[in-house]
């Protein structure tokens, strides 16, 4: 039987199935998974392979990417099943068939659960007493040719623990309802019944009532299984991790149960007609219901982790993507009270330059110092921007800088800052080797400064579960949570391309191809040799090779460099092609580079060959009128009410400028300046019928919200966008 057992992968069914499910070419899969084993990254695919899977973008990559894993580690489980039943000698060919052709997990474990290793339970205690041909007879529900007694005395052995007529039934019994618990049928077809009309519950624990604030609403609370909201689920199961809420999923017990007697039991004349019905409410109840119940809960949870990572994955890629204020000096403050408020200055690169503390607010309340002190910063070094943490005592801190621009009339943009992240960032080995000699809290004034300049180089620093942008992003699949988030910034950087000579190494580790190992060596590369001053040097690094360069050099951009095509996103192994375009037109590449007026007399199909199709040609062009274009929107910073500054300040009515900081599906979080964010439910964010909150709203955008309820005690803001 070993050799009938297929331990190679079907690719190729695989990929069919994943063409099918993407409505795409099963060819485009096939070399999407082609050049995915040859060691390309997915943004490299996306943006120059695009002739050979024929336009398929990021996400379709991911997917495929996904699927094929998937339907590795479902083939990896069926020969691990197959050699287990294998072993035991019950292996036929129909059994082994019926596990090959499974495409479901779940389907497949409930085919393997019969043959399963298991715990000692009654069945198995009762096949020990010699009570199996009884159950099988019980089973067959056919004429047994004898009285009920005298069939029961044969199985009666005080040697096998079996003393009388009742105890050899009622041994019998629990293997039946064994049996009917493994029907691999009637698994699905109840797990099918839980997801569709099943009903999710939770309550409190005995005792626990005190412990209920956090939980308030799901203190006795059902909603269908169908239907329940990822985050309402999480919500549920944290408080039953946490021991204070009892979750459980409800059926209807009574239409459950007369469709399962009418499954099993089907001689009503049979002897024992009565204890096989009463046989099916105990299987339902003691075997049947808990695994269901298991099974269920499971599947949202891992229904919920998918979209609460999807959530999370989607508001931080729009805070990756945030504007960036741009390479200008810029004064970074961490507000404080009693300890002060943290200045750090950097120039436009991101270039640490000085340090220093100031105490405007109370209790030292010396303002005349401190702007003495700020303004000394803003002549010396040409300070253009001011960011401002939100955290602790940032309205007071805003306030002091506003009145000290007006003042003085200075041109100075200041903008508050989310710090979300920053305090761990500061604490952390990498800022420690960044700035050894500096303080933490100096360390975070820079990353504010830096989260201005441009948020993608500075939030890469920090582990994305801490910048604040999440669903219950520390009850998920940290696994999955993990990998969604280190696409999503691989993605972001890739696309916004990164500047080889003023990088960290944090910010190069996500570009395609490099890696952490590759980024500290070409750090320490430019610190020992100076600045690159063209792409080809990226091959002297130590340890960088020819794949490496393919995969990254794309997406690197080499200010004024010798090559003026460095700073774009034309590959280098299309440079020939520019030439050539150059040359059509009687030009030196050079003259070709950011020329939307030459570069729009060239025909894209004048210039497709072998090597280069059409896309790339188009590609090409459209980045040839915008060199080193970046993808993000323009700059515009929010303006916080001066005469806000706390919760209390805040009215029923008032409209105020705030900052969207988080959006779920229930609705989006929008930071006015009070240390406690508003929520925008779903209803209250568009006049029009909406599903999503992602139609109307992203993290980063700037909106006007008229507030609704206040609740200071609660520290809970409601407010509308729709008005």
């Amino acid at each position: 039987m070993e050799s009938s057992i297929a331990k190679e992968f079907d690719l190729r069914k695989a990929i069919i199935a994943i063409a099918e499910a993407l409505g795409v070419e099963t060819r485009q899969v096939e070399l999407a998974v082609s050049l995915l084993d040859a060691g390309n990254t997915i943004p490299f695919i996306a943006r120059y392979r695009k002739e050979a899977t024929r336009g398929l973008d990021e996400i379709a990559l991911r997917i495929i990417e996904d699927s094929i894993e998937k339907a590795k580690e479902l083939h990896a489980r069926k020969l691990t099943i197959l050699k287990s039943i294998e072993e035991q000698g019950l292996l036929t060919s129909m059994l082994r068939q019926q596990i090959i052709d499974c495409q479901d997990l779940q389907t497949l474990e409930a085919i393997y659960l019969p043959y399963k290793p298991k715990r000692r339970t009654r069945g198995t205690i009762a096949r020990e007493r010699g009570l199996q041909p009884l159950a099988d007879i019980l089973l067959k529900q056919s004429a047994i040719g004898v009285s009920r007694n005298e069939l029961l005395k044969r199985f009666v052995s005080l040697e096998a623990d079996v003393p009388d007529e009742s105890s050899a039934l009622a041994g019998a019994l629990d293997i039946v309802a064994e049996q009917w618990s493994e029907d691999v049928e009637t698994r699905v077809w109840l797990s099918d019944q839980a997801m569709k009309y099943g009903q999710i519950s939770s309550k409190v624990k005995r005792g626990k009532k005190e412990e209920t604030e956090k939980y308030e609403m799901y203190v006795d609370h059902q909603e269908s299984v169908a239907r329940i909201p990822s985050h309402r689920f999480l919500a549920m199961k944290r408080g039953q991790d946490e021991g204070i809420l009892r979750v459980e999923l409800g059926l209807d017990e009574d239409r459950i149960v007369r469709q399962l007697q009418s499954r099993f039991v089907v001689n009503p004349r049979f002897g024992f007609n009565r204890e096989l019905l009463e046989t099916v409410i105990d299987c339902y109840d003691r075997l049947l219901l808990p695994a269901t119940e298991s099974s269920v809960l499971q599947a949202l949870k891992d229904r919920s982790d998918e979209e609460a990572i999807a959530v999370f994955g989607k508001n931080l890629r729009e805070l990756l993507l945030a504007p960036p204020a741009g390479p200008r000096v810029t004064l970074g403050i961490d507000p404080g009270f009693r300890t002060g408020c943290k200045l750090a200055v950097v120039d436009g690169t991101g270039k640490y330059l000085a340090h220093t503390t100031i105490y405007p607010t109370p209790p030292t309340s010396d303002t005349a110092t401190a702007s003495k002190t700020v303004l000394g910063l803003v002549a010396k070094y040409g300070i253009e921007l001011i960011a401002i943490g939100n955290g602790t005592a940032s309205r007071e801190t805003d306030a002091f800088v506003t009145d000290l621009i007006r003042s003085h009339g200075l041109r100075v943009t200041k903008v508050i800052v989310s710090e979300s992240g920053a305090s761990i960032y500061s604490a952390s080995e990498l800022a420690a080797s960044e700035y050894p000699k500096l303080d933490v809290t100096v360390r975070g004034a820079i990353s504010i400064a830096h989260r201005l300049q441009d948020p993608l180089a500075e939030l890469v620093k920090t582990d994305p579960k801490s910048i604040g942008v999440g669903q219950y992003q520390h009850d998920v699949n940290q696994t999955q949570l993990r990998k969604c988030l280190e696409r999503e910034v691989e993605s972001c950087v890739n696309r916004v391309g990164v500047d080889l000579n003023t990088a960290s190494a944090s910010l190069l580790s996500y570009v395609s191809g490099i890696g952490p190992k590759l980024a500290e060596k070409i750090v320490s590369y430019r610190n020992e040799n100076g600045e690159f001053k063209q792409r080809t040097e990226l091959t002297k690094v130590p340890k960088l090779g020819a794949k490496a360069f393919e995969q990254a050099a794309g997406f690197l951009r080499i200010r004024d460099g010798k090559q003026p095509l460095d700073n774009s996103a034309v590959h280098p192994e299309s440079y020939s092609l520019v030439e050539r375009m150059a040359k059509s037109l009687g030009l030196a590449t050079s003259a070709l580079v950011g020329n939307s007026e030459l570069s729009k007399k060239l025909r894209p199909e004048d210039f497709v060959e072998a090597q280069f199709g059409l896309p790339t040609v188009i590609d090409i062009l459209e980045e040839l009128c915008k060199p080193g274009r970046d993808p993000r929107k323009e700059f515009k910073a929010a303006q916080f009410s001066e005469a806000v500054k706390t919760i209390d300040d805040l009215k029923p009515g008032l409209v105020l400028e705030g900052v969207i900081t988080n959006v779920t599906h229930f609705g989006a979080f929008v930071d006015i300046g009070v240390h406690h964010d508003a929520l925008i439910h779903i209803s209250q964010l568009s006049k029009a019928f909406i599903k999503d909150p992602n139609e109307v709203v992203s993290v980063g955008h700037v909106v006007k919200v008229k507030f609704l309820e206040v609740d200071v005690a609660r520290k809970r803001i409601s407010a509308s966008k729709n008005f």
